[in-house]
């Protein structure tokens, strides 16, 4: 379905039961909503109705020029009006990779809309810049970074060779079915550019005034995640009041709600079901 929010179109995927408990869930880079659809056949047999939202720079009519449209506050402020949209007061947010941190914010800045917040793969902006400080390997981790925010180069890159290095990048979702459908629709006019933008907008500023989270909180990590090391994911837990839960996922990378689904789908059902 199509939502109109902030003068642009999103797309929205949804699913499971009519009634059922919302929940918001948040794609990364360079993906889409369609990260989720392995996951969400548990959330609708526990009577879910599921929001995927194919965010700022990924939906084809909700990508603006300016790479300011891109800061942290235009991403969270996008979760806030989708929701109004929808007509969905609360919701159970669910963020994979960049979603994790607009699940982040969200909690963090309006935690009268979030139920319950799952962030995979990404910890909160706090603890990821602490591993930054901290941490060289974390450093080196992130290294790719210089390269995204480069404007036009990392598209040249990126794209080259029928997206030989883009598919690369995603080689840990599956196989090559898998990979070109997340790749595919970043070859489309202005796509990449539209989802490189987030990063070229990331500032240390915004990120800073994501505060602590009040609400129940789970992190889900893998410890084979050439992203995000040990050092980020274990100074999360500082960065949440509210309850809160840290479940690794041994032997699975990056990509978790491609590769670990049902795992994925536990952590989420069992965060959700502590609620009640």
């Amino acid at each position: 379905m199509r939502v109109e929010a902030r003068g642009l179109t999103f797309e929205v995927r949804t699913g499971g039961p009519e009634g059922g408990d919302a929940v918001l869930l948040l794609h990364g880079f360079p993906q889409h909503s369609g990260e989720w659809d392995e996951v969400v056949p548990a959330l609708h047999a526990a009577g879910l109705r599921t929001y995927a939202l194919d965010q700022r720079g990924y939906s084809p009519g909700a990508r603006p020029a300016e790479v300011a449209a891109y800061r942290a506050p235009e991403l969270v402020a996008d979760a806030v009006a989708v929701l109004d949209a929808l007509g969905v007061d609360t919701a159970h947010v669910v963020g994979h990779d960049w979603g994790a941190m607009v699940g982040w914010g969200l909690a963090a800045q309006h935690p009268q809309r979030v139920r319950t917040l799952t962030a995979v793969s990404v910890p909160h902006p706090a603890a990821f810049g602490y591993a930054l400080a901290k941490d060289p390997q974390q450093k080196a981790r992130s290294s790719y970074m210089m390269l995204f925010r480069q404007e036009g180069k990392a598209e040249k890159v990126l794209l080259a060779l029928k997206a030989a290095a883009l598919r690369k990048l995603l080689s840990g979702v599956g196989d090559a079915e898998r990979v070109a459908r997340y790749a595919e629709p970043m070859r489309e006019p202005g796509a990449l550019t539209g989802a490189l933008n987030w990063y070229r907008a990331m500032s240390n500023e915004d990120l800073g005034r994501i505060g602590k989270v009040t609400v129940p909180t789970t992190y889900v990590w893998s410890d084979r995640d050439v992203a995000i090391g040990r050092t980020a994911a274990e100074a999360c837990a500082s960065h949440v009041t509210g309850d809160y839960r840290f479940v690794e996922l041994s032997g699975i990378t990056h990509w978790i709600p491609d590769q670990a689904p049902g795992p994925l789908a536990e952590a989420i059902l069992a965060r959700v079901r502590a609620l009640a």
